[in-house]
């Protein structure tokens, strides 16, 4: 049997994946938490083989969440759930240690697929996306500059491309304006960007946007 555990906010989301789980005899729910605290408590006493995790939970960011968990729970097998899709996170999150990345609205039979896969030890993104890195990597070679971004940097790469403020994105990542500010510094010195008109055009020039 395949233990999984659900983290995400929202109830309908969980229930959605309940019903999806029941589907398949050989998967099992372990448990379920709606934020990160909720998470970590429940993995103290309860056997996980696949999390899947929301990128987005109320308390913490997924990155953080995960590169936590890889830390201190190196043999789960953590498939990604997000919203965004995965030309913005799943590169990054794989590389960060996440099994898999899936796409909020996607197929339930692709999520049972999603799940089996990563369980085995291999790696999931859609075909689609699988496609697009082998051509990226055959056609583009050199790194574009938001590859060389750290994690956080690029998050707030994306933020400030969507026109959200400093005040907003200090909110939603849980960080101070000050750190916020220190991080798009780093971003106009890494990309040679000089204002948010010119990151926002970027991340539509790339493709970053949602």
């Amino acid at each position: 049997m395949i233990r999984v555990l659900i983290a995400d906010d929202h109830e309908l989301i969980r229930e959605g994946l309940k019903k999806v789980l029941v589907k398949e005899a050989e998967l099992i729910l372990a448990g379920e938490a709606a934020d990160a605290a909720g998470l970590f408590t429940k993995l103290r006493y309860t056997r996980c083989d696949v999390l899947i995790l929301d990128i987005n939970l109320p308390d913490r960011n997924g990155m953080d969440v995960l590169k936590e968990l890889r830390s201190r729970y190196p043999d789960i097998k953590v498939l990604i759930l997000s919203m965004y899709p995965e030309e913005q996170y799943a590169g990054r999150m794989i590389r960060s240690g996440a099994s898999g990345y899936f796409t909020k609205g996607n197929a339930s039979e692709d999520l049972l697929k999603a799940i089996k896969k990563v369980y085995r030890g291999e790696r999931y993104v859609s075909p689609a996306f699988a496609e697009k890195l082998a051509i990226d990597f055959l056609c583009h070679p050199d790194k574009e500059p938001h590859a060389g971004l750290s994690d956080r940097e690029y998050q707030v790469l994306l933020l400030l491309g969507m026109g959200k403020s400093v005040h907003d994105i200090a909110v939603q990542l849980h960080l101070s304006v000050n750190t916020i500010h220190t991080y798009r510094r780093r971003i106009f010195g890494k990309t040679d960007l000089h204002t948010n008109a010119d990151i926002m055009r970027y991340v539509m020039d790339h493709n970053l946007r949602t």
